[in-house]
């Protein structure tokens, strides 16, 4: 179809999505000047400005605001001549009119297109946690958006007439990342609280069995049960079943609630509870994606210049991709494919060609890294170099091939995480004695020196040189967005900063 459009027109850039990645995209758009010769807009479906996702759980477990939690304000976008669209949900992409239709009727025109629709919960195969109209039932908690957060934290809080708490009790079902983080700051808020997990361990898809077992003691110092190699079955009303007395698992004795459930599990065990946040699972959001015709397998299929293989004018990034058969889920994949198509938006000569993946637990008290696929690349024949200290809360395990560290999973002490993370990225060759000598570091030791080229934000790849190139901790999270991902950098960025000053890393602001 011949565009009638002249060829001085501004190019029209819609982006479908306003999460991490879409705001992340927006900002090296900004960055590059490239409002002076595109017309962006920018749809997002939740009412809220953009926010850390991330970070939800701190909002639960209350060491943060919500506002900490804001990217970018809506007066940032009209300052630099962005058009953001809140509460903006789109139907459909017409692909041969090159537009895109909202829910209210709006027509919006594009030359490009971006889709970063993100990923959605799935909900477990469990009976009763849908009422009959479709509704959760009011005791289940999804925990994916700052409303399912504030919808949690109003029912954490809720009292009765003599200002008791009325819900004391929690399961969180699924015992990933997001997981541990809803279950400790649940249990950091006084709530009693439990992790049903069906794998034989927690974390299943990034660490090992030992390590899986440390972090289950580590939960259950903080006041977290955990119970693993179980599925929730059931979901039921405790005033609709008698039969379950003598069954249901029994705390320390707490004010009865009456809308009590009980929730089953598949090995005959019911535990009795006030409220079941569901954190397992999750896939690519793409209906958008299929309902245009591209090609979708697990997720949005895309090529090395993070273009639709079936579009070249739609583009994808974030957990809605499928890029050389892999799906990624995590923030720091997210924000490189942000850099590099921003930079093809605005004609570099760059490519995607797959991303390092290093994940942080982000919780009080519980410091969890893990890089790449380490249970993976020890099927692939990797060499295991292993440390565990049970007594400490310690495990420590990297995957060596070729003298490189092509993966990693650290529980417990996470001193030398920084330095450990350059090799991995850098894909040094390490001497036979050093991938052990990066694992012996205990916490009582010396801080290790970074130099200025070590990465510090693995999310927004951030290097210590350019953390200390800064005035204060609000001006590095201003400036180079550090501690803005999963905030794992936070103390390291507090550390490099209490360098340059006479301050303590605590008294960093």
């Amino acid at each position: 179809m011949t565009s009638s459009r002249p060829d001085s027109a501004p190019r029209r850039l819609v982006i479908v999505g306003n999460g991490m990645a879409a705001t992340r995209l927006v900002e090296e758009l900004v960055a590059r000047r490239a409002t002076d010769t595109m017309q962006i807009t920018v749809l997002g479906d939740e009412p809220n400005a953009p926010y850390n996702r991330i970070l939800l759980s701190a909002l639960l477990e209350g060491t943060h605001r919500p506002e900490a939690l804001t990217l970018r304000c809506e007066e940032w976008y009209a300052e630099h001549g962005i058009d953001l669209r809140l509460g903006a949900r789109v139907l459909e992409v017409e692909r041969d009119l090159k537009d895109v239709m909202l829910v209210d009727g709006t027509i919006i025109e594009y030359d490009a297109l971006v889709l970063a629709t993100g990923s959605i919960p799935t909900l477990p195969p469990i009976r009763g946690l849908v009422r009959m109209d479709g509704s959760l039932h009011e005791s289940v908690h999804a925990f994916r958006s700052l409303n399912d957060c504030e919808r949690l934290l109003e029912a954490v809080s809720a009292t009765d007439a003599d200002g008791e708490l009325v819900n004391r009790r929690a399961v969180v079902v699924g015992g990933g990342l997001l997981g541990l983080q809803v279950a400790r700051a649940l249990g950091a808020r006084g709530i009693d609280t439990e992790i049903v997990e069906g794998a034989d361990h927690l974390l299943s898809q990034q660490i090992g069995e030992a390590a899986g077992k440390i972090l289950a003691r580590d939960m259950k110092k903080l006041g977290v049960s955990v119970y693993t190699g179980a599925r929730a079955i059931k979901l039921t009303d405790t005033s609709d079943a008698p039969s379950l007395a003598g069954t249901v698992k029994v705390l320390d004795p707490l004010p009865t609630n009456p809308g009590r459930v009980a929730l089953r599990l598949d090995n005959g065990f019911t535990l009795d509870t006030d409220l079941v946040i569901l954190t397992a699972g999750g896939k690519p959001s793409t209906a958008l994606a299929r309902r245009a015709g591209l090609d979708v397998r697990r997720g949005l299929v895309v090529d090395d210049r993070l273009a639709s293989v079936t579009d070249p004018d739609i583009y994808a990034l974030g957990d809605c991709v499928e890029h050389d058969g892999r799906v990624t889920g995590f923030v720091p994949p997210a924000w490189e494919q942000a850099g590099v198509l921003a930079g093809i938006l605005c004609d570099e000569s760059v490519k995607y060609d797959g991303s390092r993946i290093v994940a942080r637990l982000r919780a009080t008290d519980l410091d969890v890294a893990v890089l790449g696929d380490p249970e993976g690349e020890v099927l692939k024949g990797g060499d295991v170099v292993e440390m565990s200290n049970p007594v400490r809360g310690s495990h420590r395990k990297l995957v060596i091939r070729d003298g490189r560290i092509v993966a990693g999973a650290l529980v417990g002490d996470l001193n030398r995480i920084g330095l450990i993370t350059q090799h991995y990225d850098r894909q040094t060759v390490l001497g036979p004695t050093e991938p052990g000598d990066l694992l012996l570091v205990e916490r009582s030791a010396k801080p290790v020196q970074l130099p200025d080229d070590a990465e510090v934000c693995n999310c927004a790849g951030v290097t210590a040189g350019a953390i200390r190139a800064c005035t204060s901790f609000d001006d590095a999270r201003e400036t180079t967005r550090a501690t803005t991902g999963c905030g794992g950098c936070s103390s390291a960025v507090r550390q490099l900063l209490a360098e340059r000053s006479s301050l303590t890393p605590e008294g960093i602001k």
